[in-house]
């Protein structure tokens, strides 16, 4: 019974870091542009060849 004890200000204490690391992912703007970085790896901006070709052009 005496580890309840010592359990419950554990959990308490994880959920508050939990709380803290959350809200300051939302001041930091973490959440904000969610869609660009998933299509970013879905397309490459340019291919070795193209940047070759892109270079030489004026």
């Amino acid at each position: 019974m005496n580890i309840v004890f010592v359990l419950i200000p554990i959990a308490i204490l994880f959920v508050v870091i939990a709380a803290l690391v959350f809200f300051w992912a939302i001041r930091s703007e973490q959440f904000e542009d969610l869609d660009r970085q998933g299509s970013s790896i879905l397309f490459d901006e340019q291919t070795p060849d193209q940047k070759g070709e892109h270079e030489r052009q004026p």
